[in-house]
């Protein structure tokens, strides 16, 4: 197919995908997304894997113009429309990295959305491993616990941004998409605690990397690759990736089509091919490989999975700006960044990264180690300006949306610096105790959230 087929690239379309949590009035988790589901009726919000999460598709659009303010119009209604809906149920949308409120009782198997495939992912990665998942996040505190079920995945909540790409150039964007990971998790951080302890800034990188862990202790000694994977290398075309798929990851889930995609090829047709899709979609790359169909018309896309949900609409619909605009430039230079820099370090600054978000110092060429909000000023929010100029994005447009990311650089608070600096001046100055903290802090942050304010304007 890709080197016969005409894949669908004539107008790039980009798209997001959003992932909610429930709290009810006490900030706590709210185990009804079937009921507020039910209530809203809505084809674009679906199940997630906790009963407390919820997603949001929003539709696929071109970003020239005012496409992306039309993105924040767009998911702004919706979650006010699904947020009215929530409250019949005695709950309320927030959009945050990981509940800060969350323990441990709450992620248990009985808190699963009812939804076969989520039984059946658990019994596979569960039994693939043969014993029970261990968690161990080092922080600035530290994280110990067991699990008998994949449940403690769901604590993470993402936004996913989709870029279509040619398949000639898939690689390019790819590679500039890891590339500048460890910069959005920097910038984008949002999920500094975990069961009441205070962690990564954006801890959900270590928890979705051992909460879907299907090896056990001697299989990690003997270098299997783990499901949730960075990669270990650039690429060439989009086919090394669902190679590699195939070489090193087992199928979770026993479920075949049948479609024959060869006939389907021969007769002039589009294959589904649906067992690539099933199973690509059980390899949680950070940067995606997604084969899709729109229209009767297959396509490629690049899709971007390092961020967390939040802290905002408009400050998600920053991110993505960043994100599109900046990979855009990167694989227009002369000099490809992945051609500057190793595939090692690229994942280090990822890591790094997620650590220590915006205090990070991380690896950029002909820099060395910079700090992270120096080098987005200096270097980077330029050429994601460049980057949306080529979209054709209004002016206007991106430079409100690049602005949230510099005043986050410049404050140096992203949502995580915020909500530790909140937690720390509630228990400092009014004596509350973490539990009790953690509860004030996440209804202040969904104030601020319904303000759609971006997240550096919060006070503390």
């Amino acid at each position: 197919m890709l080197n016969d087929f005409r894949f669908d690239s004539d107008r790039p379309m980009t798209g997001l995908e959003i992932e909610l949590n429930l709290i009810d009035p006490e900030a706590q988790p709210a185990m009804r997304n079937a009921e507020v589901l039910a209530d809203l009726a809505d084809p674009s919000f679906q199940t997630e894997l906790g009963q407390f999460n919820l997603e949001i598709n929003v539709a696929p659009r071109v970003i020239e113009g005012d496409g992306l303010d039309v993105y924040e119009r767009e998911v702004l209604a919706s979650l006010v429309h699904a947020d009215e809906r929530a409250r019949k149920s005695d709950a309320q949308l927030v959009l945050i990295g990981i509940l800060p409120t969350l323990r441990p009782e709450h992620t248990v198997l009985a808190n699963l959305s009812n939804n076969p495939r989520y039984q059946l992912l658990n019994e596979q990665i569960i039994n693939a491993r043969g014993e029970d998942i261990a968690l161990d996040i080092r922080g600035q505190e530290r994280l110990e616990a067991e699990s008998d079920s994949i449940a403690a995945e769901s604590a993470c909540t993402s936004v996913q941004f989709h870029l279509q790409v040619a398949p000639e150039d898939f690689a390019m964007h790819w590679n500039a998409s890891q590339a500048i990971a460890g910069i959005q998790v920097a910038v984008g951080a949002n999920s500094p605690y975990l069961f009441g302890k205070r962690l990564w800034a954006e801890t959900r990188i270590a928890l979705f990397e051992q909460a879907t862990d299907t090896r056990p202790e001697e299989l990690k000694a003997q270098g299997v690759r783990p499901r949730v994977w960075f990669g270990e290398r650039w690429i060439t075309s989009i086919f090394d990736l669902f190679e590699e798929n195939v070489r090193y990851f087992p199928p979770l889930l026993p479920i075949t089509d049948d479609e024959d995609p060869v006939a389907v090829i021969e007769a002039g047709g589009v294959p589904n091919l649906g067992e690539l899709r099933l199973h690509n979609g059980t390899i949680y790359r950070w940067n995606r490989p997604v084969y899709d169909i729109m229209n009767g018309r297959p396509h490629l896309r690049v899709e971007n999975r390092v961020l967390p949900a939040g802290p905002t609409v408009v400050d998600q619909v920053a991110n993505a700006a960043f994100y599109f605009g900046l990979v855009g430039e990167l694989v227009q230079q002369d000099r490809p960044i992945w051609t500057q820099m190793t595939f090692s370090a690229a994942e280090e600054n990822f890591h790094t990264a997620a650590r220590e978000g915006l205090d990070a110092r991380l690896w950029w060429p002909d820099r060395g180690e910079v700090q992270v909000a120096e080098l987005v000023l200096d270097e980077l929010l330029p050429l994601a300006s460049a980057g949306l100029d080529r979209f054709g994005v209004r002016p206007a447009t991106r430079d409100r949306l690049l602005g949230v990311i510099e005043g986050r650089c410049r404050t140096g608070r992203n949502g995580a610096a915020w909500q530790t600096e909140t937690v720390n001046d509630l228990q400092s100055r009014h004596h509350l105790d973490r539990p009790a903290a953690l509860r004030a802090m996440l209804q202040r942050y969904s104030v601020g959230l319904h303000a759609n304010e971006p997240v550096h304007t919060w006070p503390i």
